[in-house]
């Protein structure tokens, strides 16, 4: 059965000789040129690619240009979608056309001459201009093309159950469909390429009773590899052997480059017999060294993309493979080509999903250890121990302390020193947004709850769920949001702003402020309910002033990192860099000390740093010009504590001020609630 079965011929009743023998003559205008002779058992394809039985050597015929084709109604050519056409008897062809003797076809600048008869050539007159010279191949060249293309499909019947006319016929589809189904279930439960691929052979090697096959892939292509630009035999040399299986453990020969570049260029599964009978092709293809009768190569396809083949080989002559065999391989390796471009999308997936993973693994251990709280000072000693203490628990944290302090730092090591570590750490700055954006931010927002929700956000409630929610400057919050923050740490279930359906999400709050919230909630800028709901553990972070033994760890912990992150040598700070870093008074705390010694390691030139290498703010001098930090001890404080002289300091600088805290804490170099503390501490008050 060839490829033209289901086809309807556009002429009736063509001229058919008893022998069904015919034959073509091509002459390209200058001379008769060569006579094929037809037969009936073969396809005849014409093109300029050199797989073709007929080679045309003109620009305009396209390397698979036609074919003609016998079946019982007789002769006929198809158009293989060729660049040019196909013109028979001037006039272009769009479907099979049955063909008659005398027919004049016309490819290029080439014309084709069909007859049914060689005595039918003596009778015309040669082309105007042609020489009469005439190359008859007939005789043994048919008996060596004997080999070539019987069958080839695009497209198998199997997707058309109409297709099959007999009721007999019908009943072969229905079971070889129910075979086709029941395999499929069972491609899709494995797990890798090469299972896949050795379950289809086996099937095929053992329903068709082939004797060899073989699947074959193209390599997957790495991410940002560029795909080379490969044509004709090349293309065969790198495929790769996914599946071998003979029945008499023949070993594997390269497959045939001629097929297969059929293949790749039409995408059709072909259907060739005889194969080791042509002289032309044994001495090209391991197909002749094997002595193979019959061939069947498919198209494993996405689309017109060709990405393997699928080959099957019998060498029995007793044995050949059919028509019908075909369809059957065809619609199988179609079938297989889903399945296994669903399992390479999916490997691909998980794949980056790992490296998702993996990179989430390497980000957390690395905050994580930016998380480790650096110093040896009794305060930062005392504050690490409540830090382990109140981690064990889900207590909500109000951590304060001046700018610059570290209470994120703080936030951080609360969070990864707890049960919730291996979930998310959420930060949200409340000084940093308006209020409409403070709620979205909070809360999420449906699409177009106001002016650019382009779409649904989720927010960072939701997002901290089963982990930790770190609000930095949670004093800066207005009085309605504060009213709905309130009610979901209450455990009550929340909205996302312009939605209606009601959430609730499991989240460890960690708030931080360096505002005083006494003072904001007798001011009536802070609700009271609000405050003790935060103020159920508060932790204390010190200022750097306060912690001046662990200054120098900080800074050579600072060079080390960014030493590190630069893929430079650390640098060790000369002895009147050091005296300069301990008397600063650093009114910007931590940040300010790693933002000089970052500054100073990038912009010095030497490998150690020196003093004049360190570049102070000028926030110091504005404090000094009132009352300055103290820096040494007074002769009239001598064999005074250092609390002593701290609280005489406090009493002196708010006497000047009358008592006004807020602008003492400024003098003083101070934040207003670290005031308030110290007032606190050493129970001083106004007399």
């Amino acid at each position: 059965m060839t490829s033209t079965e289901s086809t309807s011929p556009t002429t009736s009743n063509p001229s058919k000789p008893s022998d069904d023998e015919a034959f073509l003559l091509v002459s390209d205008g200058q001379s008769w040129g060569k006579m094929y002779k037809l037969n009936p058992a073969q396809v005849a394809t014409i093109g300029r690619g050199s797989s073709n039985r007929i080679l045309i050597l003109d620009d305009m015929c396209s390397r698979n240009h036609a074919e003609i084709f016998h079946i019982d109604t007789g002769w006929f050519i198809r158009d293989l979608k060729s660049r040019n056409g196909t013109l028979v008897n001037g006039s272009p062809i769009d479907r099979d056309f049955s063909l008659n003797g005398g027919e004049e076809i016309r490819i290029g600048s080439y014309q084709l001459t069909f007859e049914l008869s060689v005595a039918n050539f003596q009778q015309r007159p040669p082309s105007s201009g042609a020489d009469r010279t005439t190359e008859i191949k007939t005789g043994d060249d048919s008996a060596k093309q004997a080999h070539e293309i019987v069958s080839r499909r695009s497209k198998t019947r199997y997707h058309d159950p109409d297709a099959f006319a007999s009721n007999e016929s019908r009943q072969k589809f229905g079971e070889e469909f129910s075979r086709l189904y029941k395999l499929a279930l069972k491609m899709s439960t494995v797990s890798t390429t090469q299972e896949l691929s050795r379950m289809v052979l086996n099937h095929l090697m053992t329903f068709l009773g082939v004797d060899i096959g073989a699947v074959l892939l193209f390599p997957e292509k790495r991410p940002g590899a560029r795909e080379p630009i490969l044509e004709g035999p090349l293309r065969s040399q790198r495929l790769a052997v996914v599946a071998y299986e003979s029945k008499e453990e023949m070993p594997y020969q390269r497959v045939s480059a001629s097929l297969s570049e059929i293949v790749f260029d039409t995408g059709e599964a072909i259907l060739a017999r005889d194969i080791a009978t042509d002289s032309r092709l044994a001495t090209r293809d391991s197909l002749g060294q094997i002595q193979a009768k019959s061939v069947i190569c498919t198209p494993i396809r996405r689309g017109e993309q060709v990405f393997g083949l699928i080959h099957l080989y019998t060498t029995n002559v007793d044995n050949q493979l059919t028509t019908e065999d075909l369809e059957y391989t065809l619609a199988l390796t179609d079938q297989f080509a889903q399945i296994l471009l669903t399992m390479r999308d999916r490997e691909v997936l998980e794949k980056g999903l790992q490296a998702v993973v993996n990179e989430n693994r390497h980000l957390k251990a690395q905050l994580e250890l930016e998380s480790e709280i650096i110093g040896c000072s009794p305060e930062i000693e005392r504050l690490k121990r409540d830090i382990q203490q109140i981690a064990e628990t889900d207590a909500i944290v109000l951590v304060r302390g001046e700018s610059g302090a570290g209470k994120e730092l703080v936030a951080r090591a609360i969070h990864y020193n707890s049960h919730r570590k291996a979930n998310a750490f959420v930060c949200l700055n409340c000084a940093a947004l308006s209020e409409s954006l403070l709620e979205s931010e909070l809360f999420g927002h449906e699409k177009g709850s106001f002016t650019g929700a382009t779409g649904r956000k989720i927010g960072k409630f939701e997002a901290a769920d089963q982990g930790t929610l770190f609000l930095d400057e949670v004093g800066e919050m207005s009085l309605s949001i504060q009213a709905k923050f309130l009610r979901v740490l209450e455990g009550h279930a929340f909205e996302r702003v312009g939605g209606n359906a009601p959430i609730k999400a499991d989240v460890r709050l960690v708030a931080a402020t360096n505002r005083d919230l006494e003072s904001a909630v007798r001011e009536g800028h802070f609700r009271k309910d609000l405050y003790f709901r935060l103020h159920v553990v508060e932790l204390v972070v010190p200022s750097l002033y306060e912690r001046r033994d662990d200054i120098l760890i900080l800074a050579d912990h600072f060079v080390e990192r960014i030493a590190e992150k630069n893929g430079r040598i650390p640098k060790y700070f000369e002895p009147d860099a050091v005296q300069m870093l301990l008397e600063y008074t650093w009114p910007g705390n931590i940040r300010e000390l790693k933002h000089t010694v970052e500054r100073a390691f990038l912009l010095s030139r030497s490998d150690k740093l020196r003093g004049e290498d360190l570049k102070f703010s000028q926030l110091e001098e504005d404090f000094s010009s009132s009352a300055p930090r103290p820096t040494a001890v007074s002769g009239d404080s001598a064999g005074l504590s250092l609390e002593a002289i701290e609280q005489q300091h406090i009493l002196t600088v708010l006497d000047n001020q009358g008592w006004n805290k807020s602008r003492a804490a400024q003098i003083l170099g101070i934040e207003r609630s670290t005031l308030d503390r110290k007032l606190k501490k050493y129970g001083l008050n106004k007399s």
